[in-house]
């Protein structure tokens, strides 16, 4: 038997809960290669059940978290090139 709309919803507040109430201060984050120390970059965190955490380098105090599922999804979506930047005109 399929969910219902409102059981999905449901779900997947349940499962953000319990991702965000996870205690996160003992995990190791990683950051592209070639990237010093210093500069800004993007650190990721990999979470049970194959969630991820995200912060700046800059500003890790601020951390998103991501279901297995969320993340899979950004990741495929940023392989295909759904999140390339269009030049701003007058930029170069």
């Amino acid at each position: 038997m399929a969910e219902t709309a409102e059981e999905i919803k449901a779900r997947k507040e349940r499962e953000k809960n319990e991702l965000y109430a996870l205690d996160i201060s003992g995990v190791e984050w990683h950051s592209a290669p070639g990237t010093e120390e210093h500069e800004e970059r993007v650190e990721i965190a990999y979470l049970p059940g194959g969630a991820v955490a995200m912060r700046s380098s800059l500003d890790p105090d601020t951390v998103l978290r991501y279901t297995e599922a969320e993340w899979r999804a950004f990741v495929l979506g940023a392989r295909d090139g759904e999140f390339d930047l269009e030049p701003v005109e007058g930029e170069a």
